[in-house]
């Protein structure tokens, strides 16, 4: 396994904030498993671990958000990504953000886009979910920030 996780490793990924109000809570986890599925219609692909509390969430609740970080946006993908960790809305205190209206979930400001989607498929992989995902909303784009990528376990900017 060590050796398959290494290769995987060589492969850069966007890194991106995946959100969700569940109740009167926020939840929410860095993820480098983002991708773009189809144009027409809008689909994107996150894959999450199968363990995980976020999976857990999205399997109740539909609708959620995505930010794409921007390249000075490191600690943010780090405070998501830390495990133990508290409230979305505590993760983001501090850090422009607002709340998606067709989501209603937290969305991170000044990444190089964020959408609201909602869940239309759900795939179990092995040890991970994948939750293939209808585009409600572009909440917004700026291609003016270098975008956040993990490499060989490493946040960098492009």
């Amino acid at each position: 396994m060590g050796e398959f996780t290494e290769a995987m490793a060589q492969l850069a990924a966007g890194v991106a904030v995946i959100t969700v109000r569940d109740g009167r809570d926020d939840v929410g986890v860095t993820v480098s498993a983002l991708m773009s599925v189809s144009v027409d219609p809008p689909l994107v692909l996150a894959s999450l671990g199968s363990r995980g509390y976020l999976t857990e969430v999205l399997l109740r609740q539909d609708r959620w958000a995505a930010a794409l970080l921007s390249a000075d946006q490191a600690a943010i993908a780090s405070r998501f990504a830390t495990s133990g960790r508290p409230s979305a809305r505590h993760l983001v205190a501090g850090t422009p953000h607002h709340r998606g209206p067709h989501s209603e979930a937290l969305i991170v400001d000044g990444g190089v886009a964020a959408l609201e989607v909602e869940t239309s498929q759900v795939v179990p992989a092995g040890d991970h979910t994948l939750f293939v995902a209808r585009v409600l909303a572009v909440d917004y784009v700026d291609s003016t920030p270098l975008p956040l990528v993990r490499l060989r376990g490493r946040y960098r900017p492009v």
